[in-house]
């Protein structure tokens, strides 16, 4: 009688395990540092020539550098092992993104303010979600948008792929719209605010409001004035703030659609299925509030935060397949735009109203 042989497990030494990663990860630093130098050099083109030009943060060129890379030349087997620690370096960044939201921050902006920035998060993530199953996008790229418009843009779509497991391709998806369309309200708002003859103080609490990634939600109150700027900061920190309890809900709600799974034993499934890296973000986060770290330790752990996001930026490119992303049409950009536009003009109505009432 004959018999089929079994293939044994490939032995791997430790030594072996240990260097194997290391060519990807120099890969995924060399993408991210090149994404990061030309997002500086476009920085000093545009202070040395007097130009306001858009901020396009190193997220994208790192990205769109891992994109071409991989589409075209390919990546070789040798840097595989390391590209697959990006979701590592995704939960790290996380983590120790925590330091850079503290709740303190809260309490600074008002009752008003504050109000509004929880009625905007409602509203976007509401909006997005519906316009998403209006176009017929899949869940999971719909609440990457949702979450990337209403509370702080690249991280939070991040945070949220990581929580409900979805495609780099859709994280690529919507960190590309939420990005580009920062740039386009760069020009955009100023012009608006303006013509509205909106208060430095509305502006600056509009733009915070309405632009989903920091950097350009900072760089269009600055372009207004130095007092706009600074109500964008404390509205846009206040935004960032939530990450944590807003991917906490999405992780949830993911877990909960299991449903068979999950009715036979709840507690244990939505532990099994919770990203245990959302509960290391509220954890420094609470840590940072209490002022458990000093100034230098908090700066060093947002720079170690933004190191560990450059190698993820950079492996979201690289495992990103266009031919998939094609397969999605045009619809994401179109749902990206058209949320983007409602939730300004809604955003800029609440701020007007506001401002009236509390003559701010």
């Amino acid at each position: 009688m004959a018999t089929a042989a079994l293939p044994q497990p490939r032995l791997v030494s430790f030594p072996q395990r240990l260097f194997e990663p290391l060519p990807g990860i120099a890969l995924l630093a060399a993408i991210g540092l090149l994404g990061k130098f030309i997002e500086q050099r476009i920085a000093i083109y545009g202070r040395t020539h007097h130009l306001h030009l858009p901020n396009i943060e190193y997220v994208l060129w790192a990205i769109l550098i891992g994109v071409v890379v991989a589409n075209t030349v390919g990546v070789p087997k040798v840097f595989r092992a390391g590209i697959a620690t990006y979701d590592f370096w995704l939960k790290t960044g996380i983590v120790l993104l925590g330091a850079r939201f503290l709740v303190g921050d809260l309490a600074l902006m008002g009752s008003v303010s504050l109000v509004l920035v929880v009625i905007e998060l409602a509203l976007a993530i509401s909006f997005m979600t519906w316009l998403g199953r209006l176009f017929g996008l899949n869940r999971n790229l719909s609440a990457l948008l949702a979450v990337g418009s209403s509370v702080c843009g690249v991280s939070a779509i991040i945070a949220t792929q990581g929580a409900i497991e979805a495609d780099d391709e859709d994280a690529s998806f919507a960190i590309a719209a939420i990005l580009a369309l920062g740039a386009i309200a760069l020009f955009t708002f100023p012009l608006i605010g303006h013509a509205l003859g909106m208060s430095d103080h509305a502006f600056g609490l509009w733009s915070g409001l309405a632009v989903d990634n920091t950097a350009e939600a900072v760089a269009t109150g600055a372009i207004y004035s130095d007092t706009a700027q600074k109500f964008a900061v404390l509205a846009k920190t206040t935004r960032n703030a939530m990450i944590g309890f807003v991917v906490l809900g999405f992780a949830l709600r993911w877990a909960a659609s299991k449903a068979t799974e999950f009715k036979q034993n709840k507690a244990q499934f939505l532990w099994t299925k919770f990203p245990k890296f959302v509960l290391g973000f509220l954890l420094i986060s609470a840590l940072a509030s209490l002022h458990i770290f000093d100034k230098g330790q908090t700066a060093a752990l947002g720079n170690l935060s933004r190191w560990a996001f450059l190698l993820t930026f950079a492996g979201v490119g690289l495992r990103t397949d266009i031919r998939a992303m094609a397969k999605q049409g045009f619809r994401p950009f179109v749902v990206g735009a058209l949320g983007e536009v409602v939730i300004a003009t809604l955003t800029l109505g609440l701020v007007l109203g506001a401002s009236r009432v509390a003559h701010f």
